[in-house]
Order: structure tokens, then sequence, then C-alpha cells
């Protein structure tokens, strides 16, 4: 057995939610927020039978979309000419980060 844990953006919760019902893959669903947009994530908790980790993590591609997120970095040097000035800079965001761990026991009470 494996656990799964899998964050994706908000936007694709929803359709990876449903995609988990549909494929009867149990999952408990958390809000999370991420550190570096401080935007919101949702991480979901999988615990899976060793044979159909590659099947979950397809669903998981499947349904992880990276986009693309205008953002404004912080200031980091007040010293320089600029200062006070940021600029919106374009940032990859989305997709999805999994983490796939042995489960040494399981217990359902």
């Amino acid at each position: 057995m494996k656990l799964i844990l899998a964050i994706v953006q908000d936007k694709d919760a929803t359709n990876l939610s449903s995609a988990f019902v549909d494929a009867n893959v149990r999952a408990t669903k958390l809000s999370t927020t991420g550190g570096f947009l401080k935007a919101g994530n949702t991480t979901f908790i999988i615990g899976i039978e060793d044979e159909r980790v590659d099947e979950v993590l397809d669903i998981i591609k499947e349904n992880g979309q990276t986009r693309e997120q205008f953002m404004t970095p912080p200031i980091m040097n007040v010293d320089t000419a600029e200062a006070g000035q940021s600029y919106p800079i374009e940032v990859q965001v989305g997709g999805a980060t999994v983490f796939v761990m042995p489960v040494e026991s399981f217990h359902q009470f």
C-alpha cells in the first residue's frame, strides 16, 4: 500500500475530485495555502494499493494544468536606484506536486 499526497491548485481541485470518484479512488481533501504565491491550493491524501499507483498518478496528471500567472515579487534591496518599485513577472503555476510514500500498516476502525 502507498500513501499519495497530491497538491494542486484550487482551480483544478473540483475536476480532480470528480475524476477520483469516477475511478473509485477514495481521497481526503484539505484546503491548503502555497508559500510562494500565497494562493489557495488543495491537498489530496490518498491511500491506495501498490498496483493502482500509476492509475492515480495518471488521473492527477490529466487533471492538473499548468498556467502562466503574473506576480509582483517583494522588494529585496532598498539601497538601489529603483527602491520602492517592483514590476510584475510571469511565473508558471499549477500542475501538481505529488509525493508517494510506502505505508507500513493500514487500519480502518
